[in-house]
């Protein structure tokens, strides 16, 4: 069950949304004080902004664990599959980049080029058929970028496997005790926002040894926007 005050959730979203928007809010630093919105002309991403107490990634294991969300988070996510012929071809019909085993072939296993190439793209999908060459292929860059591919299998649609990937969030524990993760974008309903925070938090307290004990404070803030604190 969620700790996460729902009046001061609400409150937070409507703030976050407003400014996003263009209006004048509270700020929520300085109290009696006003912050004057500015309407940006790309679409802003909502982020939830973590620390966590009570917890040593020196000596306890650090957790990782992938949530869908109902509300897409990042529908602008640049992809890229590397597959089979067929694959390819569906991801080109769906307005995804592709490159086939030849292409990839290609790089010649030249790491400068290799790497550049891993910071075009947000994440990478890939056929089941081609995954076991990718590290002979590539070597270890995608997985040192954090990015390597989500397996598509023959019978799966490369669209549907793509909209389920920029729906996804991960929660991973590394040397620090904030974490941060795209919960939604300036452009979702207030009751969208909503449901994704709760459950993104929710599954949050799940990973961690002490649940919600473990949660120091949680922000909710847009790219451009004030950090808006709805847990502490």
């Amino acid at each position: 069950m969620s700790k996460i005050n729902g009046d001061l959730l609400d409150s937070s979203i409507k703030d976050l949304l407003a400014f996003s928007s263009g209006e004048e809010i509270k700020n929520p630093k300085e109290q009696g004080k006003m912050l004057q919105g500015k309407k940006r002309k790309f679409q802003e991403t909502v982020d939830l902004q973590c620390s966590l107490k009570n917890y040593d990634p020196q000596k306890e294991k650090r957790f990782s664990g992938t949530f869908k969300l109902p509300h897409t988070p990042r529908p602008n996510l640049k992809l890229c599959m590397l597959g089979t012929q067929v694959h390819c071809e569906k991801a080109e019909e769906a307005g995804i980049e592709a490159m086939n085993t030849e292409a990839l072939k290609g790089f010649n296993k030249n790491k400068k080029i290799i790497k550049k190439w891993t910071k075009k793209y947000d994440q990478y999908l890939a056929s089941d058929t081609l995954i076991k060459q990718i590290p002979r292929l590539l070597g270890p860059a995608l997985n040192k970028a954090g990015k390597f591919p989500t397996v598509v299998t023959a019978r799966e649609s490369v669209k549907e496997k793509a909209e389920e990937v920029r729906a996804t969030i991960k929660f991973q524990m590394k040397k620090v005790l904030t974490l941060n993760v795209a919960i939604g974008h300036s452009g979702m309903t207030f009751d969208q926002i909503k449901q994704n925070t709760q459950l993104a938090c929710n599954f949050l307290a799940s990973l961690l040894k002490k649940n919600w004990q473990n949660i120091n404070c949680i922000y909710l803030k847009s790219t451009m926007g004030p950090a808006f604190q709805i847990y502490f």
